[in-house]
């Protein structure tokens, strides 16, 4: 039998005083241990099922696996897409499913959910946006359940307005109210950066972050990693990566004309608005850039080696890639100095997904080149102790998510986060919006560890 933490025995015991929950404990305390041993606790009272939305990748590695080391009495089935349906027919405990699944859900008539009372939502902040169909959805249904839990490590990576339709699925509008657009209103300052009307940038107000804890104040439970985990410290900083001569013209020819000539007479690429030009500079300046063909244009390669170069100084590390060029180039450059290594991107199916994971756990590859949509959240990579992001990211909830991947419960080593940044580039300014995205979402959640 697993034994809790003191932290997660705290937070047992809130959850199980209280209908809804909204856990935004720090990635790697142990959350699903938690939210699994509270609804094990109800069930035994013959309580109803539970049904657990969480992103696709954690559906069996975390999820159906976490069940069965902390809850092996309970029934647990994952309903995936091609046998949804009949998944939902079996007689289970839990019923585990992925966050899109909601669609589906929403055209299922009451009586579907007669047999459910728990709702549990694994990184919820991917509801976050009130206006998207899939968050929709989960607010249609959310109203059948009793029981409802929210859990992200990231719950405001943006602003202070991706709180309120995670907790309005929790108590309908209850605390933050039954609009958002009242809400942002409340808690956020106007200001045109354009000419058209709709063109309008929201800053949350001096102060938000309190009057929000306020209002959350009783269903918030938050537990700093640092405080209930004695691991080694993880050190994050940046290295520079120099542009050579051929990238910096082509660099600076796309910033002051949004087109770039690499080969021809015909631009190789026109970007239409200021959007665009900044991805296109950050491809640029990551060694390749796609253009009006479909196959990218390698401006040079110096990045990717750097990258290689880092890998091969250690014995384990984990690579994040935003690009198809990226992964490419980098996986490309380890096959020719052999080094092992395996690649986690969308492409790669659930099965093999988990094989790769328990590969990179028994040592076989010294590397892994992930996306971060594929490797952010949920997986627990502490045979290494490295993570590079070749290139920088605007979502801090991916950076923050993929960061944790190595630093959490299980790891003795000291561990390391390398963002690699390309001087008077874009890549600069990217990771300074990262780094205040950060300090904004901190704000709150030392608000929240203070309960």
């Amino acid at each position: 039998m697993t034994k809790a933490f003191a932290h997660q025995l705290k937070s047992l015991k809130h959850d199980l005083t209280t209908d809804v929950v909204f856990d935004t404990s720090d990635p790697g305390t142990g959350k699903t241990f938690v939210a699994i041993k509270a609804f094990e606790r109800r069930r035994k009272k013959k309580t109803g099922c539970a049904l657990i939305l969480a992103p696709k990748s954690l559906l069996r590695s975390t999820w159906a696996a976490d069940f069965k080391k902390f809850a092996p009495g309970l029934t647990v089935v994952v309903a995936t897409a091609d046998v949804r349906a009949d998944t939902f027919n079996e007689k289970a405990d839990a019923y585990v499913t992925n966050i899109d699944a909601v669609k589906w859900l929403a055209k299922q008539p009451k009586a579907f959910f007669k047999k459910f009372d728990t709702l549990i939502i694994d990184e919820s902040s991917g509801y976050k946006h009130a206006t998207s169909q899939r968050s929709k959805a989960a607010a249609k249904i959310a109203s059948y359940f009793k029981y409802k839990r929210a859990m992200t490590g990231t719950p405001n990576g943006r602003s202070i307005t991706d709180v309120w339709h995670q907790v309005y699925l929790l108590d309908g509008g209850q605390r933050l109210g039954r609009s958002f657009f009242a809400f942002r209103n409340s808690v956020c300052v106007p200001t045109q950066v354009g000419r058209s009307d709709k063109a309008i940038r929201w800053d949350d107000k001096e102060g938000a972050e309190e009057a929000v804890y306020g209002l959350l104040s009783d269903i918030v439970i938050r537990h700093k990693f640092e405080d209930c985990v004695d691991i080694p410290a993880n050190h994050r900083y940046t290295m520079e990566y120099e542009l050579t001569a051929k990238q910096r013209k082509a660099y600076e020819q796309m910033e002051s004309t949004q087109m770039l000539w690499l080969k021809g007479k015909e631009p190789s690429v026109i970007a239409v608005n200021a959007a665009v030009v900044a991805n296109k500079l950050l491809q640029v300046a990551s060694g390749a850039v796609y253009g009006t063909d479909p196959n990218p244009v390698i401006v040079d390669d110096g990045r990717y080696k750097m990258v290689l170069d880092l890998v091969e100084e250690r014995k384990h590390s984990l690579v994040f890639f935003h690009w198809k060029h990226q992964r490419d180039a980098l996986a490309s450059e380890a096959e020719k100095r052999g080094i092992s290594f395996c690649v986690l991107d969308g492409s790669v199916n659930e099965h093999e997904r988990d094989r790769l994971v328990t590969g990179y756990q028994a040592g076989a590859y010294q590397v892994m080149f992930a996306h971060p949509k594929s490797a952010a959240h949920g997986l627990t990579l502490t045979r290494g102790t490295t993570t590079i992001w070749a290139s920088p990211t605007y979502d801090l909830e991916q950076f923050e998510q993929g960061s944790k991947r190595q630093h959490r419960m299980g790891q003795t080593q000291k561990t390391e986060t390398i963002t690699i940044i390309a001087p008077g580039t874009i890549d600069e300014r990217v990771y300074e919006i990262l780094e205040k995205k950060n300090v904004r979402m901190k704000n709150l959640l030392d608000l929240f560890a203070t309960l």
